[in-house]
């Protein structure tokens, strides 16, 4: 039976998937939506080359940083690896990911590139109450409303399509793996037990070569691709091009890991209540992922 392990981050998800891996067999699959970027193996907290000797890992840094990778790209990988036999032990903060798993996935048309540039546009010059003020009352109750990414792309689809994207997901399909079909855990991790593992995690990333990683990165940066909201990526961008200190840097990605944590809580509370919870607490310490 497949695993899934979902939980803030820095809460230990990593760590328990592989102890199940190393215990019980299977091959741990990546549900975070930054870890499939390739260009970003440290600040988006990638298993590194020991824990991939331990364990087979899968949709990990697959995907180039110009391209673009949705919800359903992953469903599509998932499926094809489900298909192949090997238990999966999927874990990761995505909590949309885990939605689509195991509720369905709405198929909405894609966004013509015209209303992307005018969404980001929009989203740049700060209009972002002004675009959850023009969607429907159903979706704008629903989704995210705090989380720039899911109010741009809820009013995509309501501008491609002249439908709420709420109303797209009520007419959703059968899922491709449903929970009674799986063992779910939940992390539980509260704020003042997350917060010092996230400012460990950001203080190991940056000795173990998060600057180099931005630096790599500078030459073709563009804040407007996906794979640029890796957290701490636009702040340590910034350092590199004499915008900030580096601790000015190292304490606003401390921060918006924070608040990205927060958000992940929400989403949890309100889309995955049914979920068995598991303390953080409770997770071996070698890894924070």
């Amino acid at each position: 039976m497949p695993v899934l392990i979902a939980g803030p981050t820095a809460s230990g998800k990593s760590a328990l998937a592989l102890a199940i891996a190393e215990r019980q067999g299977g091959v741990i699959v990546n549900a975070d939506a930054l870890q499939v970027y390739d260009n970003w193996r440290i600040l988006t907290a990638r298993p590194g080359p020991g824990d991939l000797a331990r364990a087979p890992h899968a949709l990990y840094g697959h995907v180039g940083p110009r391209q673009s990778y949705s919800v359903g790209h992953w469903l599509r990988d998932v499926a094809a690896l489900l298909d192949r036999g090997p238990r999966l032990i999927i874990t990761g903060g995505t909590g949309l990911y885990f939605t689509a798993l195991t509720e369905g996935l709405a198929e909405i048309p894609p966004t013509p590139p015209e209303i992307r540039a005018e969404a980001d546009r929009r989203i740049a010059a700060g209009e972002l109450d002004a675009m959850l003020a023009e969607l429907d009352p159903v979706t704008a109750e629903r989704i995210d409303r705090l989380n720039p990414v899911r109010v741009q792309r809820a009013w995509e689809v309501q501008r491609a399509t002249g439908r709420g994207l709420a109303g797209w997901q009520d007419d959703t399909g059968p899922p491709l793996l449903p929970l009674s079909r799986a063992r779910a855990l939940l992390v539980n991790a509260p704020p003042d037990w997350l917060a010092p593992r996230i400012a460990a995690r950001f203080d190991a990333m940056l000795a173990a070569g998060a600057l180099e990683e931005a630096r790599q990165n500078l030459a073709d940066w563009d804040p407007a691709r996906p794979s640029a909201k890796a957290i701490g990526g636009p702040e340590l961008i910034a350092h590199l091009r004499g915008e900030m200190s580096l601790d000015s840097a190292r304490d606003l990605a401390i921060i918006s890991s924070r608040q990205y944590a927060k958000r992940q809580r929400s989403w949890f509370r309100s889309r995955m209540k049914d979920w068995p919870a598991l303390s953080g607490s409770a997770i071996p310490e070698s890894s924070q992922a």
